[in-house]
């Protein structure tokens, strides 16, 4: 880690549109990112691969530490993540493993075991975390912090788009059940819940188009820190 790199944290509950927002910001910018989410859901993967009972919390922390976890980049920008070997980046993205990284992340020895390796990402010329305590726990001084949010309605019909468009079967109600389901678990979680940091920039992305999003955020940054 270095502490001198700057860190612009961008956060938000599921479907707010911080993954898509974190990786354009970051190629903009010419920093490195961080989807700090990927790290749960790869954990929660390969417990899956191991039959490991996702309420067992000492096997999951054992996990945690044994399971390896690497990023490979595109040509598009989309980072392939390799968990144990493994190109295991659909799988990722699956509702499955969103509900995996969420029960996981309610764990405070496995929160404690991926902070050193969230932190380890911290290198010049910079760095774009997205997650849901990046402002708040991992990266708490950070100059620049953005707190992504959007409607359920709409969450849940932009992750519904987006799982049609890989042949996935979902319903729309099914969606909007388990994001508003998350969002619950998130915010009342005792360990890192999901909030915005005091001093984070809120975005309501609703019905805002992507570049507009990005504008926003690049403007936080070109912002002069205290």
């Amino acid at each position: 880690m270095d502490t001198a790199a700057p860190v612009l944290t961008i956060d938000g509950p599921s479907g707010s549109g911080k993954g898509t927002i974190s990786r354009i910001v970051a190629q903009r910018l010419g920093w490195h990112y961080l989807d700090s989410g990927a790290l749960y859901r790869a954990v929660g993967i390969a417990a899956g691969w191991s039959d490991i009972d996702l309420s067992d919390a000492s096997a999951l922390v054992r996990c945690t530490f044994d399971t390896d976890i690497g990023f490979r980049d595109t040509p598009s920008g989309e980072p392939r993540v390799i968990v144990n070997g493994v190109d295991a980046t659909d799988e990722l993205r699956t509702e499955t493993a969103g509900s995996a990284a969420s029960a996981i992340a309610a764990i405070p020895e496995v929160r404690a075991a991926l902070k050193d390796r969230q932190r380890a990402c911290r290198l010049l010329p910079g760095l774009v975390a997205d997650g849901r305590d990046m402002g708040t726990v991992i990266f708490p001084d950070a100059p620049f912090k953005v707190f992504l949010t959007a409607s359920a309605d709409e969450r849940a019909e932009r992750r519904y788009k987006q799982l049609k468009d890989k042949g996935v079967s979902v319903t729309m109600d099914g969606l909007l059940r388990e994001i508003l389901a998350r969002d619950a678990r998130d915010a009342s979680r005792t360990v890192a819940p999901l909030r915005p940091a005091d001093d984070a920039v809120h975005i309501d992305t609703t019905g805002l188009a992507i570049d507009l999003v990005v504008a926003q955020v690049l403007d936080v940054v070109s912002r002069p820190t205290p």
